[in-house]
């Protein structure tokens, strides 16, 4: 049953690519909702003297820029870390995961014992949809299914988007990119 749902999620996006949709890569992917962005995605003049590629996150602003050609950027809206759970520095992307599996690290589940110790990638997974791991930190750049939370200041320290954003940011990042996070 599970294969026919999924050769069916990948006929219909091959199908509907035709158009404006994108091809699925994923059959979950299939399953997310659109979500009415309260902060859209968009093109503006970037001068942060970044080169094409990089990602800077401006906390303060709740803002992920991925630095375009032509002196120009994709804005996106963020959660960010709540305070004392805020951080600035320079990484790069370590790796990727598309519907990530979550494990709570030690300093959360002290925090938090009622956490699961695993959770799967899916639907229901705080990870969300994708998964950019900051190179030398516990942190991520990650999906949400609590799109409610960006723009906001909720976080354990990881960068939240939405679904949606967070699969376009995915598509265009390289592993081994730049990521600068200013306060």
């Amino acid at each position: 049953m599970r294969r026919h749902m999924i050769r069916a999620a990948v006929w219909a996006g091959l199908f509907l690519s035709a158009g404006t949709a994108p091809v699925f890569a994923n059959a979950l992917d299939s399953q997310l909702q659109p979500v009415a962005a309260a902060i859209p995605r968009e093109t503006v003049p970037f001068d942060g003297g970044e080169a094409p590629g990089t990602i800077v996150i401006r906390t303060s602003e709740r803002r992920l820029y991925f630095v375009l050609p032509d002196h120009q950027a994709l804005r996106y809206g963020v959660g960010v870390g709540r305070p004392g759970f805020t951080w600035a520095g320079v990484t790069r992307i370590g790796y990727k995961r598309e519907w990530p599996d979550w494990t709570p690290p030690a300093q959360m589940l002290r925090r938090r014992p009622d956490l699961p110790r695993h959770m799967e990638g899916g639907i229901d997974n705080p990870l969300g949809a994708r998964a950019m791991y900051l190179a030398g930190t516990l942190f991520r750049i990650h999906g949400s299914n609590e799109p409610d939370t960006i723009g906001q200041a909720v976080s354990s320290g990881c960068i939240r988007m939405t679904n949606q954003d967070v699969i376009d940011l995915y598509e265009r990042a390289r592993v081994g990119a730049r990521v600068v996070v200013t306060r």
